[in-house]
């Protein structure tokens, strides 16, 4: 199943194409079609799944036929799919849908992480410790146990036969200032190693707290590229904040954010330095919770 969100933003650019080719506003679009303006336009940037009746009655509406009313079907028809991330509601958040829907039919998936471990490579003692966290900042709005089970289902779908490859660049921060057990940090570098030393086609890289970035300022967010293998499907970038996401197309953008990746890779260390750090840091907190310090 291809993108269901990637599909929405080809199917926006395609009915945005569609009414400006034929000099219409979006007031002009809506009237035609007798729907309000905001859901033309919400149409149009891809925030709302679409409705593939009401996408048919649009393209009669503009006098679409033949190869490009079918075409265009077609990518309404695979925007309104669900994937098995939807089953889960507001457990999942509608975050983490986002990122297991880029990844289901993503070629290459690369982010950088300032501020805590990858979802995708969290193990259950570590989930379980950042929900003790978020519980500190106020009343949970999700079922912690249904949570931890779709991120799990997230990282199983990324290893999955045919999935996408994956790489992370990590800030050594996340390790030493999160303020998570030191037990379940110890299980989650275990996890991390584990995987990674398992599947070829997953990568970390550390960053060390006093490695210098070349050639540009320091990025001021987590952030993570993606790639998809049909060409039509142009490469974005997702960046984090605190409350939202934001999601980047314009190909100037995500190519300013690939080489600031690019950048911070090659500040980091290589594949097998990083494991070997994670093994040093975990044999450390091994020692220190065995000694009682």
């Amino acid at each position: 199943m291809p993108s269901p969100y990637v599909r929405r933003r080809r199917l926006a650019g395609e009915i945005r194409k569609l009414r400006e080719n034929r000099g219409l506003t979006t007031d002009d679009l809506a009237r035609l079609v007798f729907h309000s303006r905001t859901k033309i336009t919400r149409l149009e940037n891809a925030q709302i799944r679409p409705d593939l009746t009401e996408i048919m009655n649009l393209l009669d509406a503009l006098e679409i036929t033949g190869d490009e009313y079918d075409r265009i079907c077609k990518l309404a028809r695979e925007a309104s799919q669900k994937g098995w991330w939807d089953r889960y509601g507001v457990s999942m958040g509608p975050r983490q849908k986002l990122y297991a829907d880029l990844e289901y039919n993503a070629d290459s998936v690369r982010d950088y992480n300032q501020t805590l471990m990858p979802a995708v490579l969290q193990a259950p003692e570590f989930i379980s410790a950042l929900v003790e966290l978020d519980a500190c900042q106020g009343k949970l709005d999700y079922v912690p146990e249904r949570m931890a089970e779709a991120r799990i289902r997230r990282q199983r779908e990324l290893l999955r036969s045919g999935g996408p490859t994956y790489e992370t660049v990590l800030d050594e921060c996340v390790i030493h200032r999160l303020g998570v057990p030191p037990q379940a940090m110890t299980a989650q570098l275990h996890h991390v190693i584990r995987v990674v030393s398992e599947e070829e086609r997953i990568t970390v890289r550390v960053l060390l707290h006093d490695a210098r970035i070349q050639g540009a300022f320091l990025p001021m967010s987590s952030f993570c590229l993606y790639t998809f293998a049909e060409p039509g499907d142009a490469p974005l970038a997702v960046l984090e904040t605190v409350t939202a996401d934001v999601i980047l197309t314009q190909r100037g953008e995500v190519a300013r954010y690939t080489r600031i990746y690019d950048r911070l890779r090659e500040a980091a260390l290589s594949r097998e330095d990083s494991i070997a750090f994670l093994e040093g840091v975990a044999d450390r907190l091994a020692h220190q919770r065995g000694s009682g310090t």
